[in-house]
């Protein structure tokens, strides 16, 4: 994947209060079922894991690209991201919609966003979905030290924040395939890259992630291991289905049982010779246990 894909127009663009815009994708099956998938860090709308699986669960799928990622606005310069507005923006995203619930599926990071809609918005989530998602770094660590190093010189200074990873980031605008590397790794992530249907999905969600550069990715990180969350996952009261690739090298299982240990209600489920792009091989197995 040496080029960007072409760019596409969101189904429908919204004003927020801050007069931010977010681009939304509103695809499926028009009656049915409504599902919001919360992309990872990187992403995009740009997104439906599998169509085929998608039309066969009657779904309404319903996407949208954080601040700073494709067609939406990034956040105002010296603003610190949390967990807790993306998820404001998701509720946003599904009242302007219409939608009075539905079933949340968030990626790796977004799935943080699903369990803080679930928190903060519980009368628009029926049930949620984490895939691939990792604990908060104090509960299961996964950083390198020089990683953990840098959250620890940024948290100080929290406004600053999203500038300097955008710049240590910089470079990852520029190469696609290494947006496919931070998405997936290690072999069961590799055989998935390598099919073709699978890559060309996969290409136009990294690249339509960084249209603008790389400050969603940047607001990303900083809301999922620098900042405070802004919600506490013990608040999570509707039941959470856990899915988890036994070959993630990426987010391992362990992560899988450590939610299953703090949320209420929840499943775990391992996928086996499954990696971090468990999505694409399994989402009609996911969509069923949130049916």
């Amino acid at each position: 994947m040496a080029r960007l894909a072409p760019p596409r127009a969101p189904d429908r663009v919204v004003t927020v209060a801050d007069g931010r815009q977010l681009a939304i994708d509103d695809g499926g099956r028009p009656d049915g079922r409504p599902v919001l998938l919360l992309h990872p860090a990187p992403g995009s709308r740009l997104l439906d894991p599998d169509p085929w699986a998608t039309a066969g669960a009657r779904v309404r799928l319903i996407t949208f690209d954080r601040p700073g990622y494709g067609a939406s606005d990034p956040l105002p310069f010296g603003s610190v991201p949390t967990v807790a507005a993306a998820a404001d923006d998701a509720a946003e995203v599904l009242v302007r919609l219409g939608v009075e619930r539905a079933a949340a599926v968030g990626w790796s990071a977004g799935g943080l966003v699903a369990l803080a809609l679930a928190v903060r918005h519980p009368e628009l989530v029926a049930g949620v979905a984490l895939v691939g998602t990792p604990a908060h770094e104090d509960d299961v660590a996964r950083m390198s030290d020089e990683h953990k190093a840098m959250v620890a010189a940024l948290r100080p200074d929290l406004p600053s924040a999203p500038a300097a990873v955008a710049e240590a980031l910089a470079a990852i605008a520029e190469s696609p395939d290494a947006m496919l590397d931070l998405l997936g790794d290690g072999p069961a992530d590799d055989a998935v890259k390598d099919d073709r249907t699978h890559q060309a999905r996969l290409r136009a969600m990294a690249s339509e992630a960084v249209r603008q550069g790389v400050a969603g990715m940047a607001a990303d990180i900083v809301a999922c291991t620098i900042a405070p969350w802004g919600f506490d996952p013990f608040d999570v009261e509707v039941p959470v289905a856990l899915w988890y690739g036994e070959e993630d090298v990426l987010v391992t299982p362990e992560h899988g049982a450590y939610w299953a240990g703090v949320l209420a209600d929840a499943t775990l489920h391992v996928h086996p010779a499954a990696g971090h792009l468990l999505p694409l091989v399994a989402w009609r197995e996911i969509l069923a246990s949130i049916a």
